[in-house]
């Protein structure tokens, strides 16, 4: 929309510059002036044609259009009388500025070039003295457009990082969303399924024995004490976590402190005591996944005791989780990419992982826990 406004302003701007050259050329005759204003008179009518019928400056038709006008700048410049030549200068002013609207540097820089040689081999001296604007406004055009060229490359690369940063931005929603689902899939929802089952037997059983109906009903009142134990784990687990107010290391301590009141178990926190200089974005991923591995925990291991040690290195922020759960089904230790071609451990974290650009190794003790660590890049 908007080139199309443009071709037409610079449409009729040429109109009007063909038809004052024409007009001059009857006021103050150039040499040969019969043959000079029929050509005048022929780009007249060529640019009213361009001006109501032509749809853009484009491919090979916008090239044509544009040496057109380049041959009758020189056509104006070599045969005009001197009084004409500040028509020429309009008109050379009037192509730089269509180029640099429609056309790309090498174009500018080819047209510019093409006028100076040109002003400087004719003999004639009303050309040469034109030679001065068309040095100077073409090199000012040209610079403009080289400068405008690398500009909107910038622009375009700054965009495509944009949109590459909005595609991993909805990437990651999108898992976290799947994570949330399956994590209340697992939890909560499993919980309530098998309270509504002990509800219908319970149910049932009163109507049979009403004092072992009771004894059934503290049962499931201690169920519903632990799922909701669970449940607010898991809505605590959703919260973002806030950064803001504090370093790093203080707010993962207050995490594990948080954790440890709601779950119950243990923790055992060992924080470095110099700041981690992690930015603010990555520290945010950092203690959500730190806070997803301790839910992990609490939701798989059984594990009477957990243990998180944060500790910064000349390689990075090393971090690692203990517990003394059930473990893993499988043994050993293993990689990032180890995990990955196994297809082994926890999905969630090691997309966080990969995010972060981060080291991870699992170690695997059935029946007698886990361990988790990561190397988190500080640079």
């Amino acid at each position: 929309m908007l080139e199309a406004a443009w071709l037409r302003y610079v449409g009729w701007v040429r109109v009007v510059l063909a038809a004052l050259a024409l007009g001059l050329s009857f006021v103050y005759p150039p040499a040969s002036p019969v043959v000079i204003q029929w050509v005048f008179g022929a780009f007249l009518v060529y640019t009213a044609l361009v001006a109501l019928r032509f749809k853009g400056m484009r491919g090979l038709m916008g090239l044509l259009v544009l040496m057109v006008d380049v041959s009758f700048f020189l056509l104006l410049a070599a045969f005009s009388s001197q009084h004409l030549l500040w028509v020429a200068s309009i008109f050379f002013l009037y192509l730089l500025v269509e180029t640099l609207i429609f056309y790309t540097s090498l174009e500018m820089v080819v047209i510019a070039g093409i006028c100076a040689i040109f002003g400087a081999i004719l003999p004639n001296q009303s050309v040469h003295s034109l030679e001065p604007t068309v040095l100077v406004a073409g090199l000012l055009a040209c610079g403009f457009a080289v400068s405008r060229q690398r500009q909107k490359r910038a622009n375009e690369a700054a965009d495509e990082r944009a949109a590459a940063a909005e595609k991993a931005i909805e990437k990651a929603r999108e898992e976290e969303r799947q994570r949330i689902a399956a994590d209340f899939h697992d939890g909560p929802l499993q919980n309530f399924i098998s309270l509504q089952m002990r509800l219908e037997i319970l149910r049932k059983l009163m109507e049979r024995d009403a004092q072992a109906g009771m004894k059934d009903l503290e049962e499931l009142q201690r169920l519903a004490q632990t799922q909701v134990r669970d449940l607010r784990t898991f809505l605590h687990s959703m919260r973002p976590v806030d950064v803001d107010g504090g370093n790093f290391v203080a707010v993962a301590r207050r995490m594990t402190e948080s954790f440890q009141k709601e779950s119950g178990i243990p923790v055992t926190f060992l924080g470095t005591n110099s700041p981690v200089g992690l930015p603010q974005e990555t520290a945010l991923e950092v203690l959500q996944m730190l806070r997803e591995s301790l839910h992990n925990v609490q939701k798989h291991a059984a594990a009477t005791r957990v243990a998180l040690s944060l500790e910064k290195s000349d390689k990075g922020l090393d971090i690692a989780i203990d517990d003394n759960g059930h473990g893993f089904p499988f043994a050993g230790t293993y990689t990032l990419e180890e995990l990955e071609l196994l297809r082994l451990g926890p999905a969630s974290l090691k997309r966080r992982a990969r995010a972060l650009n981060a080291e991870l190794t699992l170690e695997s003790r059935p029946g007698r826990g886990a361990s988790l660590k990561y190397r988190i890049p500080l640079q």
